[in-house]
Formats: C-alpha cells, structure tokens, sequence
C-alpha cells in the first residue's frame, strides 16, 4: 500500500466460521430487535446524507450493478448504512453528501480519519474507525452495513469474499492497478453505487474545469518533466512513482511530463524502490518528495549522486514533510484533497519550476482551514 503500513488478512482469514455465526446472529438481532441498538460500535454516521443542502434521495433507479476486478455487485436499493474500507474512499462519499458509518485509517492520526480539507462535509459526525492493518470483519459486520465501499483498498479476492459475506462490496476497478483508480473514476464509481450520479458528474466537471484554469495560468508546466518520489527512514529507502499513481496522476493533470525512462522502469506497478545508482531518474524539472521522517530527507541530503544533479543546484526539488497536509492532500488525490492542492501546492510547483535557486520554495505552510473548492 503506497505511503503507509502493509495491508494483509492476517488471521482473518481463517475466521469464516466465528463470521457466519457472527452474520446469523445479527440477522437474527435485526429480525428479532426491529429498531434495536445498533450504537454500541460509537459511530454517529448514518450512512445518508444530512444537511439541508444535501440531497436527501437517489438520483438512481436500482438495482445498480457495478463491474470491477472480482466480478460485478449489484445493490438493491439505495444504502443507508455505507462503510468505507477504501484508504481515502471516505472523501467521494462525503462530497456526494453521504456520511459512512465507518472509515478506514491510513495515516497522519486525524479525527475520525478524516483530514482538513473533508472536515466541512463530515461535519459533526463521528464514525467508526475501522484500523489501517488487517481488517477487522466481525467489527465490520456488526455496524450492519447495506453496502461496503473498497475502490482504493487494495483488497484481496479472500478480503472481497469475506466481505460481500457481509454486505454488497464494491473493489477496485479491475481497468487499473491496484491504488491507480483515477479521481474520477472513484468519484464515478461509487455516485452510481450510492444513486448519486448526477452529483459526481457535477463534482467531476467542476474540478476539471478548475485543473483547466490552472493549466492556463502556468504555461511553464506544460510539457515540462515531473515526477513524485517517496523517502523513507531506511537506509537509502528511495522510491519514485508511475504514471499509474495518484500522485503522479495529479502532476500530468497539471502538464508535467512523467519521463518515459521512470514509465519503463517502474512498470506496471504504482511505485518502485531506486538504489542510490538510480538517482539520476529524479532529475526533472520538478522533483516533489514525500518524506516519511525527517531521517530519510537527510540521508538524501547528504547523498553526493543526488547533490550533484540539476534538480537540487537549480532548487526545483520539494520536501513534503511527514503527516503534513500537503503530503496527505497528495497521497489521497481525491474530489476533496486536489482542490486544496491547487490552492496551496500550484504556488510551491510554480516558485520550484522556474530554475532560479534564489525563489523560495516553502513546501509546508499553515493552510486555510476550509481551502476554496469552487
């Protein structure tokens, strides 16, 4: 999983009997219990939309079917209980005006998993929090959701079988690699499951139309090279992005270039590790780092290969610091985190881009707390 800690299914795995009895049970307390309980998980999403701005019904007919790398999942009836097992599949949900009743955690720590720039739609909402690690499916199975959502999940076909057991799942499309769902299609994907269509149409256009304005406003990023790396806090723990990642998906929206030598050498993976030797792919015109501790910028700084190049000399490279919130708008790349890019990383990209080692770059600033999303 890109950024944060693996993802397995651990023991889980072997736990398909403790979760049938588990489901047989519930369905038994549904029956049984009507109106009964259901918040002893704490969580205050409700699944629906709330707010009076919000859409209140479907704007679909259902059933839906959705296609993606397990098959298909057809969802009867409009969900009223959506839990979100997707790493940032939390912020399309809160765009179209639906709040989960559970998110996963994926990294920075936020409050109910939920960073600045989604605050305004989650609201006063508290769902679960549902771990970064293996999943835990007899906690997801008793908040009793009628549909899971797992686009950015990286899920396995066992996790998807344990799932569906619980409720109509949605994984990732099978059309990309794992972690490599553009925005749109996320956004796309999960308004049709929610009966939400036409507002993720709008949502998609709306940013696009904003990505076109910045496009114009910065002619020196059109055709200029780019790319996004990743520092770790191991011994020389360097990675560099695809062109199928999010990040580097933000970058070629802008104009950058991903240089066809980094295309070919990470593959058809989202990211791949480089040795010291291989330092030579970042020297582009911008060169974006996410530092995964302050360790692992200063091995970089005193790496002489990585030095000596054009990038550093020229001070076109940036250091998104850890658990920052351009690093996390950047990991995330969603409806809701790319409109706070534009707003407060396009400034750093236009300072770094220009070759003059006398602009000041700074790359981590206090932001706005509700970043414009017109």
């Amino acid at each position: 999983m890109p950024l944060a800690a693996d993802v397995g299914t651990g023991g889980a795995l072997t736990t398909w009997t403790r979760l049938a009895a588990l489901l047989a049970a519930l369905l038994t307390l549904t029956a049984c219990g009507g109106d009964g309980d259901t918040d002893a998980t704490t969580a205050t999403g409700t699944g629906t939309s709330t707010g009076s701005d919000r859409e209140t019904a479907a704007e679909t007919d259902f059933p839906v079917t959705i296609q993606h790398k397990f098959g298909e999942t057809t969802i009867e009836s409009e969900p009223q209980r959506v839990v979100s097992v997707g790493f940032n599949d939390q912020d399309p949900l809160l765009a179209l005006g639906i709040t989960p009743v559970a998110v996963r955690e994926w990294f920075g720590g936020k409050p109910h998993a939920t960073w600045v720039w989604a605050q305004d739609e989650l609201g006063d909402a508290e769902p679960t929090v549902l771990p970064v690690g293996e999943l835990d499916f007899e906690q997801v199975a008793a908040l009793q959701p009628d549909l899971i959502v797992g686009i950015y999940s990286g899920m396995t076909q066992e996790q998807y079988g344990l799932l569906s057991q619980i409720a109509p799942t949605v994984a990732q499309s099978d059309d990309y690699v794992d972690f490599g769902v553009p925005w749109q299609e996320q956004t796309r994907i999960i308004g049709r499951a929610v009966g939400r269509e036409d507002r993720a149409e709008e949502l998609i256009s709306a940013l696009e139309s904003r990505f076109e304005a910045v496009r114009e406003q910065h002619a020196a990023f059109q055709d200029a090279t780019g790319m996004v790396g990743f520092l770790g806090g191991g011994d020389a723990d360097y990675h560099v992005y695809g062109r199928q990642d999010l990040r580097s998906r933000f970058m070629t929206a802008l104009g950058f270039e991903i240089p066809e030598e980094v295309a070919r050498f990470v593959g058809d993976e989202f990211s791949a590790p480089i040795s010291r030797e291989r330092l030579s792919l970042t020297d582009v015109d911008v060169m974006v780092w996410v530092v995964n501790d302050t360790e692992g910028r200063e091995q970089l700084a005193d790496e002489p290969l990585y030095q000596r190049l054009d990038v550093v000399k020229e001070g076109r490279d940036l250091f998104l610091e850890p658990d920052g919130q351009l690093a996390g708008a950047l990991s995330f790349s969603t409806v809701l985190s790319l409109p706070f890019l534009l707003d407060e990383l396009v400034p750093q990209l236009a300072a770094a881009v220009d070759g003059n080692p006398r602009t000041e770059v700074t790359t981590e600033r206090e932001p706005s707390p509700s970043p414009g999303r017109s």
